[in-house]
C-alpha cells in the first residue's frame, strides 16, 4: 500500500517539477532513433529499457531513464529510492532527489544500510549525473560504465 502511495506522490509531483525546474529543450530523438543505434550503445540500451517497461519518452526528463540504464536500476519504488541515493553520492542535488530520499528514509528506515551502500557506490563513481547524455547515446554502454566507474 505504501508503494502505491509513493508512486502516486511521484506522479503528482512530476508535472509541476518538470514545469518549474526543467527549462531545457527535449531531446529531438524518438524511440525508433534509439533502437537504430548500435546494439552496444547507450541509446540502444535506453530504447530497450523503454520498450521493456512500456514507457514513453518523457520530454526534458530523458536523463532520468539514462540513469536507470547506466546503473542497471530497476523501476520499483525501492529501486528508485536506491538510484536517488546513488545519484546523491555522485553529487546530484535536486528537489526531486531530496523528495525521493526523504520518502525512502520515512517509509523504509530498515533499508538504511542498503541506501548507505548505494550512496557510497555513487560516491566512488566519477561524476556523471550532469553529462550531456544526448551526445553520448552512440557510445558503447560498457565503455561509459567503465570510464565513469559505474558498478551496477
Amino acid at each position: 500500500m505504501k508503494d502505491l502511495f509513493i508512486e502516486w506522490m511521484y506522479r503528482t509531483v512530476k508535472i509541476p517539477y518538470q514545469w518549474v525546474f526543467k527549462k531545457k529543450e527535449a531531446w529531438p530523438v524518438t524511440l525508433q532513433d534509439y533502437l537504430r543505434l548500435p546494439e552496444e550503445s547507450l541509446g540502444f540500451h535506453l530504447g530497450c529499457f523503454l520498450c521493456q517497461h512500456n514507457f514513453d519518452i518523457q520530454a526534458t526528463l530523458e536523463e532520468h531513464d539514462v540513469f536507470h540504464v547506466l546503473t542497471h536500476t530497476g523501476i520499483t519504488v525501492l529501486d528508485e529510492i536506491n538510484m536517488q541515493f546513488y545519484l546523491l553520492g555522485n553529487g546530484k542535488r535536486s528537489p526531486f532527489l531530496f523528495l525521493v530520499i526523504g520518502t525512502g528514509l520515512v517509509f523504509y528506515p530498515f533499508k538504511l544500510k542498503t541506501f548507505y551502500q548505494t550512496y557510497c557506490q555513487g560516491k566512488r563513481a566519477h561524476r556523471f549525473y550532469d553529462l550531456d547524455f544526448l551526445q553520448l547515446l552512440p557510445q558503447p554502454i560498457a565503455h561509459l560504465q567503465q570510464t565513469l566507474n559505474i558498478k551496477p
